[in-house]
């Protein structure tokens, strides 16, 4: 009886990339870039085609501030795939982190054209954070928004970022609401996140709950910058 064609065997060049491909990006979010690394470099030996591990590794390179490299695998990547939606999205954040905020929007636009496109709402979410870097408030707004209507997770980040704009538009109400939300969904709550709560209270009067989120932001991140802006007095 001849194999099931369906079936495809770990001994398949292409599955066997996948699943380094897979390990290297759990390595990365996980904090280990060496582990990541070696991973999608046993991909690409076993498969050199397959853009996902070339993606990946444009995002650990970036990490590591080895930004030619990065540059270098993303190009084969879009070579390959030039419209895979996660490709796009990875090098628009890529090209955000480096001060090309505007040229990132095209790569977003283009990640979120994909119909299929599994997990749209993290670029929306790329998108209106690289906008709200530049002050672009409208177009910022915009994105973000659309990644909390779509979202199944909670578009955590988005909200973050909502609560960013509007406190900036000085509409104090609106943040307060979307960044309760956020803190809600988080444990541990970022510096990021704290710091903004803390001005927000402070914009607002609340002298208890700005104490409050100022205690968790001293207890839980003494040396991030953000705690660093505080003690200064760096409240805008």
């Amino acid at each position: 009886m001849p194999a099931d064609s369906g079936t495809v065997s770990v001994s398949d060049p292409r599955s066997r990339a996948k699943i380094h491909t897979e390990l290297g990006a759990l390595y990365f979010q996980a904090g280990n870039p060496a582990a990541a690394l070696d991973h999608l470099a046993t991909a690409l030996e076993i498969d050199s085609g397959f853009h996902q591990a070339n993606s990946v590794r444009g995002l650990v390179y970036a990490s590591l501030r080895e930004h030619a490299k990065a540059e270098a695998d993303f190009a084969r990547a879009l070579s390959r795939a030039p419209n895979d939606p996660e490709v796009n999205n990875n090098y628009g954040w890529f090209l955000c982190e480096t001060g090309k905020e505007r040229q990132s929007i095209a790569y977003f636009d283009r990640a979120l054209r994909d119909p299929l496109y599994e997990t749209p709402d993290r670029a929306y979410t790329n998108a209106g954070a690289c906008l709200l870097r530049i002050g672009d408030l409208d177009q910022a707004q915009t994105y973000l928004l659309q990644a909390v209507r779509i979202s199944r997770n909670g578009a955590v980040q988005a909200r973050i970022g909502l609560a960013q704009v509007f406190y900036l538009r000085g509409n104090l109400d609106e943040s307060r609401h979307y960044l309760s939300d956020a803190l809600r969904m988080m444990e541990p709550p970022t510096a990021e996140a704290l710091w903004l709560a803390v001005r927000v209270e402070r914009k607002l009067g609340n002298k208890a709950a700005e104490g409050g989120f100022a205690s968790q932001l001293r207890s839980r991140y003494p040396t991030s910058n953000e705690y660093q802006e505080f003690l200064k007095g760096n409240f805008e």
